[in-house]
């Protein structure tokens, strides 16, 4: 960052939840059961994709990442949450809330992305289950993975225009995090090329993910309302289910949020929404996939019966 453009602010204030100061010790301990369980059920699903042989396949590959990044996603925010809750000490150095938002943006980018591979992944083991196996090779997996890591490299611009914003006088961010559209209102320069440049880069993030999941599922659809069969249903639901309730809890919020304006507070209303974003969701993608999942359910009851066998 240049000399001139340097912030005169060395550190922010995270005003937190829009909580009473008596409710502060209840919610930590929630926060904190809600963090430790996002961990471990994901963990979990990852270290079940990766003993049993089972589920070394191009769905569970993808499910695995996606776990990654969910405990990825919510570390970036939650922990610096509970440390400030618990210490009530608010503050955060500017260079720790630049990485903070960078790392925000950018797992929510891959997030994103992986939905809508993860989406592609079901269209093709249900409209085209003869050739999945050559389709979805090895090869192209990896493509896809990388391609979704690479484009979401491009929240590193984000940080780079933030870079070159000034902060004067007011530290005071109104959310629990460093939020980028927060910092951009707290900066005393310019900021219509930031906020042009999010539309930009944001809206073809979700556009091009939340389309390539309702394409992919349009495409599932006419398959099977070309050969409807009770059977053929049921195998549809069973394969594409856990897929399409964590794509509905993601965007649902999204919906409500955008499109159905509350006369509530909006900066609260947008604060329950990345309490979504960063603590639920993540945090409901495993029991989604272990309990709707009947191949997770089998490599979870077989390692549980490993365990107890060797424990004997």
């Amino acid at each position: 960052m240049r000399r001139e453009n340097q912030s005169s602010v060395t550190k922010f204030l995270l005003l937190g939840l829009p909580i009473q100061p008596e409710q502060q010790g209840m919610f930590f301990a929630l926060f904190l059961g809600m963090y430790l369980t996002t961990v471990l059920g994901n963990l979990l699903i990852i270290l079940l994709i990766w003993l049993d042989s089972r589920l070394h396949t191009p769905m569970y590959f993808f499910l695995s990442h996606l776990a990654l990044i969910d405990v990825s996603f919510s570390s970036v925010t939650v922990p610096k949450m509970l440390i400030n809750m618990h210490t009530q000490d608010q503050s955060i150095l500017y260079a720790g809330c630049v990485t903070q938002m960078y790392f925000f943006l950018f797992f929510g980018c891959i997030d994103n992305f992986l939905l809508g591979v993860m989406a592609y992944d079901r269209y093709v083991a249900i409209c085209h289950p003869l050739h999945y196996i050559t389709i979805m090779r090895e090869e192209l997996c990896m493509l896809l993975l990388a391609g979704s890591w690479l484009l979401s490299c491009a929240s590193a611009l984000h940080t780079l225009l933030l870079a070159q914003l000034s902060f004067c006088a007011d530290n005071t961010i109104k959310h629990f995090f460093c939020d980028l559209t927060a910092l951009l209102k707290l900066s005393c320069s310019d900021t219509s090329f930031n906020e042009i440049f999010i539309f930009t880069v944001g809206g073809f993030v979700i556009i091009l993910s939340f389309f390539g999941v309702l394409l992919s599922y349009a495409h599932i659809g006419a398959t099977i309302l070309r050969f409807p069969s009770i059977k053929g249903i049921c195998k549809a639901l069973s394969t594409c289910g856990s897929h399409l309730s964590v794509f509905f809890l993601v965007y649902g919020t999204v919906v409500v949020l955008y499109f159905f304006p509350s006369s509530s507070n909006s900066n609260g209303k947008y604060i329950i929404a990345s309490v979504m974003y960063t603590v639920v969701t993540p945090m409901l993608n495993p029991f989604i996939y272990s309990l709707r999942n009947r191949d997770m359910k089998g490599a979870l009851g077989k390692s549980l019966r490993r365990e107890i066998f060797f424990s004997k």
